[in-house]
C-alpha cells in the first residue's frame, strides 16, 4: 500500500512538473506572437519585456505572491513549507504531489497573466514603467484575486465565491480575464499609438513585421495550453484522473480548432479575405473559451464553444477599434472578452456551477484587477511616466529603450 502511494505521488509530481514546463513554454509563445505583430522597430523592446516579466513574476511570486494566494496571507507559511513533504499549499488538498511542484506550476500561471498585458501596451510604453507594474501585478494584484478563487478565501471577508457556485477549472477568468483587465486599464491610460486613428474616425491598420513568427508563437501557445489545462487536473496516477487528463487534452485541441475555423470564416465574410491574424487570434480565443471547463464538455461541445469564442474575438477586435482602444495584438479581446465567455459557458456542461456565481466571480476578478491596476498606472504616470515621447515612438522603442535593433540590416538607414 505504501509503495503504491509513493508511486502515485512520484507520478503526479512528475506530471505536474512536465505540465508546468509546457506552460513555461507559453512564455516563448507570447514573445514570438507579440514580436511578430508589432513593427520591426519595436521588436527588441517587446522581447525584453517578455523575458524580463517572466523572471520578475517568478521572483515576486516566490517572495510574497504564493503565500498571499494560498497561505492566507501568512508570509512564513510558504517559506517554511515549500520544501516539506505531504502538503500541496492548500490545507484541504490531499498530499498527492510535492509542494515545490505546486509552486512551480502556479508561478508559470502568474507569468502568463502578465504576458497578456505586454502585448496590449506594446509600441508606446516605457520599458521600466512596465517592469515596475509587473512587480505589483505578480506580487500582489494577481495573488489577491487568486486567493479569493483558487485559494478559497472570502472576498475581503464579505462573501465566498465557492459558496456562490463559481468554478474556473484552469483560469479563463482567474488568469486570462485578470490579465486583460490590467491590460485594458493600461491602454486607457496610455492612449493609442500615433497614427492608429484618424481625426475623421478612420482606423488605420498598422501591420506586424513578421507573420511567420506570429504563427509560430500561436502554435507554441497551442501546445503549451495542453499543460495549462491538462495540468489543472492536478493528478494522473489513477484511472479516473488519467481519463480526465485525456478528455481535457482532447477538448482543448478541439476548441482551438473550432475557434480558428470560425474566426477565419467570419473574417472572410467581413473582409473578403482570409485574415491570418484573425485566424491566429481565433485559435487562441478557442483555447481561452474552453479553459474555464475543459473536462465536462463533449468534443463537439468543445468545438462549438471554441467556435463561439473565435467568432466573438473578431467582432470584439473590430468593436474596440471603433472605441479607439488600441490593442496591437488583440489581447484584451482574446483574453478578456472571451475569458468572460468561458466563465459563462461553464454551467452549460457542469451542473455544479451557477450562472449567478460565474457572473459575481467575473465581476470580482475584473473589478479588483482593473481598479488596483488603475491605481498603479496613475502612480507610475505621475512619477516616472508610462509613455515614451513622440520622437522615441517614431524612431522605435528598440533604439530608445534598449539601444539595439532586432533587424539591423533591414531597418538601418546607414
Amino acid at each position: 500500500m505504501e509503495t503504491t502511494f509513493e508511486l502515485a505521488y512520484a507520478l503526479d509530481t512528475f506530471y505536474f512538473l512536465i505540465c508546468g514546463a509546457l506552460v513555461m513554454w507559453m512564455a516563448a509563445g507570447f514573445a514570438m506572437l507579440e514580436a511578430g505583430l508589432v513593427r520591426a522597430k519595436n521588436t527588441t523592446e517587446i522581447l525584453t519585456k517578455n523575458v524580463a516579466l517572466y523572471a520578475i513574476a517568478c521572483t515576486m511570486y516566490m517572495i510574497c505572491g504564493y503565500s498571499i494566494m494560498y497561505g492566507g496571507g501568512e508570509f512564513t507559511s510558504f517559506l517554511s513549507g515549500i520544501t516539506g513533504d505531504g502538503a500541496t499549499g492548500v490545507a484541504e488538498d490531499p498530499a498527492t504531489y510535492a509542494p515545490s511542484a505546486d509552486f512551480f506550476f502556479q508561478v508559470v500561471f502568474v507569468a502568463t497573466a502578465m504576458s497578456i498585458v505586454s502585448g496590449a501596451v506594446a509600441e508606446r510604453m516605457k520599458l521600466w514603467a512596465f517592469l515596475a507594474f509587473t512587480v505589483v501585478m505578480t506580487g500582489f494584484i494577481y495573488p489577491m484575486e487568486g486567493s479569493w478563487t483558487w485559494g478559497g478565501e472570502d472576498v475581503f471577508g464579505m462573501y465566498s465565491l465557492g459558496d456562490l457556485g463559481f468554478l474556473d477549472f484552469a483560469g479563463s477568468g482567474i488568469v486570462h480575464m485578470a490579465g486583460a483587465a490590467a491590460a485594458l486599464s493600461g491602454v486607457l491610460f496610455l492612449g493609442a499609438r500615433k497614427g492608429k486613428y484618424s481625426k475623421d474616425g478612420r482606423v488605420n491598420a498598422i501591420p506586424g513585421c513578421n507573420l511567420p513568427l506570429a504563427t509560430l508563437g500561436t502554435f507554441i501557445l497551442w501546445m503549451g495550453w495542453f499543460g495549462f489545462n491538462g495540468g489543472s487536473v492536478l493528478a494522473t496516477a489513477s484511472v479516473e484522473s488519467a481519463n480526465s487528463v485525456a478528455v481535457v487534452f482532447m477538448n482543448t485541441n478541439a476548441a482551438a480548432a473550432g475557434g480558428l475555423i470560425a474566426a477565419l470564416l467570419i473574417a472572410r465574410a467581413l473582409f473578403g479575405k482570409a485574415d491570418l491574424t484573425m485566424a491566429l487570434n481565433g485559435a487562441l480565443a478557442g483555447l481561452v473559451a474552453i479553459t474555464a471547463e475543459p473536462s465536462t464538455p463533449t468534443p463537439l461541445q468543445a468545438t462549438l464553444f471554441g467556435a463561439i469564442g473565435g467568432s466573438l474575438v473578431v467582432l470584439s477586435i473590430i468593436a474596440l477599434d471603433k472605441l479607439k482602444l488600441d490593442d496591437p495584438v488583440g489581447a484584451i479581446s482574446v483574453h478578456g472578452v472571451v475569458g468572460l465567455l468561458g466563465l459563462l459557458l461553464v454551467p452549460v456542461t457542469n451542473s455544479e456551477a451557477a450562472f449567478s456565481g460565474q457572473i459575481v466571480g467575473a465581476l470580482t476578478i475584473f473589478g479588483w484587477t482593473f481598479i488596483a491596476s488603475s491605481i498603479v498606472w496613475v502612480i507610475l504616470k505621475y512619477t516616472m511616466g508610462i509613455r515614451i515621447s513622440e520622437e522615441e515612438e517614431y524612431e522605435g522603442a528598440d533604439v530608445a529603450e534598449c539601444g539595439l535593433e532586432a533587424y539591423p540590416y533591414f531597418t538601418s538607414t546607414k
